[in-house]
């Protein structure tokens, strides 16, 4: 019987881990692919550039597939979305009528802004 209970328990607890809330981390990683694809900026890879609309798909794909090396905001950043994993250039952020920035500065910059809001959300 005490199997049995303690079956339960793991099958309940993994149940409740299944549908829990998005981690603090994979939601600022989204809301910072999310806003590169919302930018006017190109996106500087590789010395091609690339719309918004591309560099979100790129980004979601590192994301996808290095997820396991992005557990926060900040590694995400640093290890997926700053540079090449192939040729190590650096990613450039160019917005309109703005000096082109690394896009790990970028990035930085926005997460900076979305937890700012929060704080004085209260969240």
């Amino acid at each position: 019987m005490a199997i049995r209970n303690l079956i339960t328990i793991v099958l309940l607890l993994l149940s409740s881990a299944a549908t829990a809330e998005p981690s603090t981390a994979a939601t600022e990683i989204e809301h910072l692919i999310t806003a590169v694809g919302e930018s006017d900026c190109t996106f500087e890879r590789n010395g091609k550039s690339h719309d918004a609309e591309a560099a979100e798909s790129h980004l979601r794909m590192k994301y996808r597939r290095g997820r396991r090396h992005a557990a926060t905001a900040e590694k995400f950043i640093e290890r997926l979305a700053s540079k090449s994993s192939m040729s190590r250039k650096p990613y450039l952020m160019k917005c309109p009528n703005e000096a082109a920035v690394p896009s790990g500065e970028w990035l930085q910059a926005r997460l900076t802004e979305l937890r700012e809001a929060h704080a004085e959300a209260g969240q």
